[in-house]
């Protein structure tokens, strides 16, 4: 979702696999509860880079949809999944 005056924008996900495991504090992106925030980056690779130099290291690789999206995940403070991504093609 992004507001008339084209600023932030919003997405909501909802993952249908794999099946939710409760309490976990190391549990993956997709799980239930607020695990996940979402940023765009104008460059993957830098954005990664300078987090990995603040101690934060990917969850899984660098993933690619469609020729559209590129995207990482890398767990910040308190457990909770950051997601970004930069727009390509």
């Amino acid at each position: 979702m992004r507001p008339p005056d084209g600023g932030s924008r919003l997405e909501l996900a909802s993952f249908v696999t794999p099946d939710h495991v409760p309490g976990s504090p190391t549990a993956m992106a997709n799980e239930l509860g607020l695990r996940n925030v979402s940023f765009e980056v104008g460059d993957l690779e830098a954005a990664v880079d300078a987090v990995a130099a603040d101690g934060y290291g990917l969850v899984g690789g660098i993933g690619e949809y469609e020729n559209s999206v590129r995207m990482a995940y890398v767990r910040g403070p308190e457990g909770i999944i950051v997601s970004l991504f930069e727009q390509i093609g």
